[in-house]
């Protein structure tokens, strides 16, 4: 996937994210553990939703913002050639899964902090912080649900 604006970017973020969910709903069909097929089920529909969430910004931003040109910022983030997210999630345990799912996340808040840092249109900063802060957010809630959900 070229990546050259912020348009292309947040489109690649709804790619990783519908990715994810689709991993994670497959083994969530073939791991044995049932505790795990539920996180699985559970965290994919909270991809669903981030998916859902960075497509509606992508269809309503200030089309400045989404047009910054970025493509030299991200040159030196091998996130972005890995959209695919093949994770495979079946053979793992909740705690497994958890790191995994927030290491991921934690690639992609990265990735806009970086982007973040080097643009210089307003509009493209608001955008990227909003998102980074959604992300950063939505993490923080699946990993306190995580934690409830280990605790039952």
């Amino acid at each position: 996937m070229q990546i050259e604006t912020i348009r292309d970017v947040l489109n690649w973020t709804v790619l990783f994210h519908k990715n994810l969910k689709d991993s994670l709903n497959q083994s969530s069909e073939q791991n044995k553990d049932e505790g795990a097929r539920m996180m699985l089920r559970y965290l994919s529909e909270h991809e669903e939703s981030l998916e859902n969430i960075v497509q509606g910004f992508e269809n309503t931003a200030d089309v400045k913002a989404l047009n910054t040109w970025c493509f030299d910022y991200i040159e030196k983030h091998s996130i972005i050639e890995r959209v695919d997210c093949n994770s495979l999630f079946e053979e793992l345990d909740i705690s497994d899964i958890m790191d995994k799912i927030v290491n991921h996340h934690e690639q992609v808040i990265e990735l806009y902090i970086h982007i973040y840092s080097r643009v210089d249109i307003e509009s493209a900063k608001t955008l990227l912080d909003t998102i980074k802060d959604i992300e950063e957010n939505e993490i923080k809630r699946i990993v306190q649900s995580a934690n409830r959900f280990s605790d039952m």
